[in-house]
């Protein structure tokens, strides 16, 4: 029996960098938070080949059509072919940060650690955010320049619902994970790969502009910054396939306020 369609109202606080989907074109995970305070998943969301109207921005509040998705995580649901009506300009005004904490700040989690013993207990939380007691460094690792053959036919296959975007998905030939301790007094530190568009997004514009020299511009805002200058935090999700394994999907990143306290430790 297919479940039953349910129409949501939420706000949409993460995009993932898209990737080759088998079922559809490309897709990306995207998370919102309900106008009831919940953690809501939509995958796949096929972002570029929505029309315009439909291209929804993080932190803008939107209404959505979908069913609760095979995926046995209970935040996770199935977005309906043009379900998305997009309800609210981005919350984006002088006092945009504790805008976006009103809604945020509710759903915050101790550490990842605490997270994960939760997850392993009760099988949910599979999505949550918290603030890293501190960030050691930003790893950048090399990954495979260009799609393999089979994510290229994915790529170029013709869907039923959307047109082909005009220009084809970049391949990012790198992986951006944070090297970090959260809060839990057991934590033995994490290095987490971190998927958000607004990453690959900066290191494609960089790359453009300077070349080579795009490290330096990257590592000043993803590690130099978000360090020092941002109270960062992660939004983090389980991955689909590997239920046991986090991700950061997501940055949040505030102005640190006077009393928030370093964020960067010392190496050794």
């Amino acid at each position: 029996m297919q479940p039953p369609e349910e129409k949501k109202t939420a706000l949409i606080v993460v995009r993932t960098y898209p990737t080759p989907a088998k079922k559809g074109v490309e897709a990306s995970c995207t998370a919102a938070i309900t106008d009831n305070g919940e953690w809501l998943r939509l995958f796949p969301v096929p972002w570029r080949l929505l029309p315009t109207d439909q291209r929804f921005q993080k932190y803008q509040w939107v209404e959505v059509r979908v069913t609760k998705a095979s995926d046995v995580r209970p935040e996770s649901f199935k977005l309906k072919p043009d379900g998305i009506r997009i309800l609210s300009a981005p919350l984006s005004s002088d006092d945009a940060w504790n805008a976006r904490k009103k809604f945020v700040e509710p759903l915050m989690s101790h550490s990842l650690c605490s997270l994960q013993r939760q997850r392993d207990a009760d099988g949910f939380p599979t999505l949550g955010v918290f603030r890293p007691k501190s960030i050691t460094q930003l790893v950048i690792r090399p990954d495979a320049e260009s799609w393999s053959d089979a994510q290229l036919a994915i790529l170029r296959q013709q869907d039923l619902f959307f047109s082909l975007p005009k220009q084809e998905l970049e391949k990012i030939p790198f992986s951006f994970l944070y090297e970090f301790l959260c809060e839990d007094e057991s934590c033995q530190g994490h290095r987490v790969s971190c998927t958000d568009w607004e990453m690959a997004e900066s290191y494609r514009k960089w790359k453009a502009k300077y070349g080579n020299a795009w490290e330096e511009k990257f590592r000043l805002r993803y590690e130099a910054q978000m360090i020092s200058k941002f109270d960062t935090h992660f939004f983090v999700g389980t991955v689909h396939q590997h239920p046991g394994s986090w991700i950061i999907v997501g940055l949040f990143y505030p102005p640190r306020c006077a009393d928030a306290g370093p964020l960067f430790k010392e190496h050794g």
